[in-house]
């Protein structure tokens, strides 16, 4: 694994194990170059003067990489794949159409949705025109569409949109905030078998556990 105990790394995850932080280091496992992780509390240390100076919202994950400070999920995975090239996770800059389409795709409609339906948020006709995913149920069927035309979503090369969507489609599944269709079922069978999946995975469930046990 590429995660380093340097202190003098230029690379640095703000995280917590049992948080959207898995995106972010699933992508640094991809991307491959050395950082290091500091790990935050919810109640405590994500809520401290020096981390709200880098992330006002109090929550994780951030990046800061040689003094740039990244924030919010889909934009972490869009700047590291720019930021490390060789490790080709972003199309050339003229096949970025569907790259682009979808990371934000799931970053805006489908994430929306999603949580409207988990917080029990019920539309009427008039606001569905109103919100930018028209309804849970297109939200579905438009992405289970896009990962279902390919091997990956952006074309046939895996990218850092895959990272983003398929977060989103895993956990999604695994906690009960997506139905699991075979679409969906079939695509993230493709993502969890790539080593850096498995890294992170392994990574921060031994994180996790070693909280608990701490008590």
């Amino acid at each position: 694994m590429p995660l380093t105990d340097a202190a003098d790394t230029d690379l640095v995850l703000y995280t917590h194990p049992w948080s959207r932080g898995q995106i972010a280091r699933w992508m640094l496992e991809e991307v491959g170059a050395p950082y290091r992780h500091v790990l935050l509390d919810f109640g405590s240390t994500m809520k401290a003067p020096d981390y709200l100076a880098l992330n006002p919202l109090g929550k994780v994950p951030t990046v800061v990489h040689r003094g740039q400070v990244v924030t919010e999920c889909a934009a972490i995975c869009a700047y590291l794949a720019d930021a490390f090239p060789a490790a080709g996770l972003a199309p050339a800059p003229t096949e970025r159409a569907a790259y682009y389409r979808w990371l934000f795709f799931a970053a805006g409609p489908l994430e929306a949705a999603i949580m409207d339906r988990a917080l029990k948020v019920e539309l009427t006709p008039r606001q569905e025109v109103m919100v930018g995913y028209g309804s849970y149920e297109r939200a579905l069927e438009v992405i289970a569409s896009a990962v279902s035309a390919g091997p990956y979503v952006a074309g046939p090369g895996f990218t850092a949109a895959d990272v983003y969507v398929g977060a989103h489609l895993i956990w999604g599944m695994q906690f009960g905030t997506l139905p699991k269709r075979p679409e969906f079922e079939d695509y993230a069978a493709r993502l969890v078998q790539r080593p850096a999946y498995t890294a992170t995975k392994a990574f921060d469930e031994a994180l996790g556990q070693a909280l608990q046990a701490k008590g």
